[in-house]
Formats: structure tokens, C-alpha cells, sequence
């Protein structure tokens, strides 16, 4: 159930149409976007009548108000389109984590350093964290050198963007992937290494 400020507020941002409209006069745009000059609102809501369209406020505030002829349902149904095109084409870039220990072997760390790798050129950034337990936490030194390891072996394909943190039993790290700018810079000065 929505209550009284969430009607109103979905009811502010929906024009209004039709018999809604309460001034007496408004200026008039036809179907084409052709500026018909001010029209009394029942003569208005009777050219848009006689076309079968409706008769649609699109800017209440001004002097006088601007109302529009058009067909309300397909303009509605134009917009979600559009709506749904733009979430389509939206990037989403999501968090992956990737946990360690600090006496982590030298096959778990390569295999872990491929899943990050290949995290990285989905787009995705990656959180690090390294999980202290019991007298690992006396030295996290070790968890901080395997979170600097991993920032070395990876900086071709990625950014530090937050910096090794402890928090509690925990240390974390966030990278994310390099701009595509970055990354073709860095694949041409490799390039030019190999040729001389």
C-alpha cells in the first residue's frame, strides 16, 4: 500500500491529461510539434478530440501552460522502450572477492592469480582479503606481502584503488581493471621493448 506522500509524488511526476486539465487557457502544440498558438482548454481538448488524440500538459509551469497533442499510450510505451534500452546498455561492473591465507602455497597463489586475472578482463574489480586466524595474527607483514606480490604481478592489467587495510581478523585490498587507454599504452611501450 503506497501511502499519501508516495501517491502524491508518483502523481506529480505523471502529466496531466484530458479533463485533469484546470486552466483556462494553454498554448497548443499539434501531433507534428507545430506551435498552434493559445487556445482556450475545451477548444484545445476538442481539436485533440477530433484527431483521437489526447491532450497532454508538458510544461504546467509556464505562462500560459504548454499542452500537447499526442497520443499518451504510445508515448508511454516509447519511453519504458527507451527506459529498458538504456538499463540494457549499462555497464555494471560487480565486486568479485578472492580470499588468501598468509601461508599460502605457490600453486594456490598462481591458480588464485588466474581467477583474478580473469575477473579483471570482464571489466570486474576484485577485492582481496587476506584471513588471519588465531597467531597469524601476530604477523600480518606476511599477509602484506602477498597482497604487494599480487599488486606487482598484476600491474599490466590492473590499479590499486584502495590500498591494503586491516579490519579485524581481516586484510583487504581493492583493484580494479585499467582503463583501456592505460592498458594500450602499456601493451605498445611492450611492443616496442621486443623490437629493439
Amino acid at each position: 500500500m503506497c501511502n499519501k506522500k508516495e501517491v502524491s509524488a508518483i502523481a506529480a511526476q505523471e502529466p496531466r491529461l484530458n479533463d485533469e486539465i484546470t486552466v483556462r487557457e494553454c498554448r497548443l502544440i499539434d501531433f507534428e510539434g507545430n506551435q498552434m498558438g493559445v487556445y482556450p482548454v475545451a477548444q484545445a481538448q476538442r481539436i485533440a478530440d477530433d484527431a483521437g488524440m489526447d491532450l497532454v500538459e508538458i510544461a504546467p509551469n509556464a505562462d500560459p501552460p504548454v499542452c500537447r497533442i499526442m497520443d499518451y499510450g504510445k508515448f508511454k510505451y516509447d519511453q519504458a522502450i527507451k527506459a529498458k534500452q538504456a538499463r540494457k546498455n549499462q555497464s555494471k561492473i560487480e565486486i568479485k572477492e578472492m580470499k588468501f591465507r598468509p601461508k599460502i602455497d605457490t600453486g594456490d597463489y598462481t591458480t588464485k592469480k588466474k581467477h583474478i586475472m580473469r575477473f579483471l578482463e570482464a571489466g570486474n574489480k576484485v577485492k582481496i582479503t587476506i584471513m588471519f586466524r588465531g597467531r597469524e595474527m601476530a604477523h600480518p607483514e606476511q599477509g602484506l606481502s602477498i597482497l604487494e606480490r599480487l599488486a606487482d604481478d598484476l600491474k599490466d592489467i590492473a590499479v590499486i584503488e584502495n590500498q591494503p587495510k586491516m579490519e579485524g581478523r581481516n586484510m583487504h585490498m581493492l583493484i580494479a581493471p585499467l582503463p583501456a587507454s592505460a592498458k594500450k599504452k602499456k601493451d605498445a611501450k611492450r611492443e616496442e621493448g621486443k623490437d629493439e
